[in-house]
């Protein structure tokens, strides 16, 4: 066993039951992250909505707006990531889960359990894709 990554120990030759689990743990916690900044993205609104307050000219810190748009971009990339790990464990399911998107060769399983959502091999990671 490795690193614990989402509370789940890194096999040295994982199995898709543990590739399962890496996905299962990651996935509650993104669901517990969407779930702690809704409820702050709506405390933020329903403060503001109260409150006559000109924020925007406070020289003493952030915006109502700023902290609405920070927040609504972190629930927006945890959406997205969400939506990642559910690709990987469709992924999983057909059978794709351990092969590279871009080059096709082998994803290596320290990798999937490092970073249970990706969809490419450390090389293809590390390499920019052509024209961006």
């Amino acid at each position: 066993m490795g690193t614990p990554t989402a509370g789940v120990p890194i096999p040295t030759d994982p199995t898709p039951d543990d590739a399962r689990a890496a996905l299962e743990a990651e996935r509650a916690l993104t669901l517990n992250r969407i779930g702690a900044m809704t409820a702050e993205f709506d405390e933020i609104v329903s403060g503001s909505a109260d409150s006559n307050a000109d924020d925007e000219h406070d020289p003493e810190g952030s915006t109502i707006a700023f902290e609405r748009a920070q927040t609504a971009a972190l629930l927006g990339d945890a959406r997205g990531y969400l939506e990642e790990l559910d690709g990987a464990a469709a992924r999983l399911d057909a059978g794709s889960y351990w092969t590279c998107a871009r080059c096709g060769g082998p994803i290596a399983a320290a990798r999937l359990m490092a970073r249970p959502a990706t969809q490419t091999c450390i090389a293809c990671a590390a390499t920019p894709r052509p024209g961006g």
